[in-house]
């Protein structure tokens, strides 16, 4: 009877039905953009590697006696292929007018347009936007001014783009604006003054 009954509950114990084990969803590694760290006297800020930086920058937008210079940061191309985005000029500036008497982003624009303040993670910036086309062409500027800064320090978004409509069908496809976007706030966020 001892046999028969441990005989038993051994086959009970290898037909008892097996729970399954969830399957565990591996997450993706977050991607880490591999950055640079570009310095003056006056301000340093951090942006990605595959951008291509110009220290002889100069907006020049109000005529060959009033340049305003920085240091700009152009996309990549690898950004640009295949999309209406112009990988020559569009890019993320930074920008001083040492005389400014006072730190707005509507001075740094040829337009007469009027800054909005903005405050972001504790930081006031003056903001002001422009655009214009012309030839199929689209170009649209944000100056974000740090708005207590001296000298008056700004950050200029450039996008240049161009009409999907003046492509063949199929051939483009339009820019990915939040992650062109994302880049340069990325910059923007990462100005930091020197004091």
């Amino acid at each position: 009877v001892g046999v028969a009954l441990g005989g038993g509950y051994y086959l009970s114990l290898q037909h008892k039905p097996s729970i399954p084990t969830p399957p565990v969803e591996e997450q993706p590694a977050p991607v880490v953009m591999a950055t640079s760290t570009y310095a003056t006297t006056t301000y340093s800020l951090v942006y990605p590697n595959d951008f291509t930086k110009n220290e002889d920058y100069a907006y020049d937008q109000f005529g060959p006696k009033k340049l305003i210079r920085g240091v700009k940061f152009v996309i990549p191309m690898t950004m640009a292929t295949g999309t209406n985005l112009s990988g020559s000029d569009t890019g993320v500036s930074i920008e001083q007018l040492p005389r400014a008497q006072k730190c707005t982003g509507d001075i740094y624009i040829l337009d007469n347009v009027k800054a909005q303040t903005v405050t972001e993670n504790g930081v006031e910036y003056s903001v002001a936007t422009t655009s214009g086309a012309g030839a199929g062409n689209f170009y649209e500027e944000t100056v974000h001014a740090l708005a207590n800064s001296k000298p008056c320090t700004a950050i200029r978004y450039m996008v240049h783009s161009t009409a999907i409509g003046n492509y063949p069908p199929n051939t483009v496809c339009e820019f990915d604006r939040g992650a062109l976007m994302t880049a340069f706030d990325a910059v923007r966020r990462s100005v930091t003054l020197v004091q």
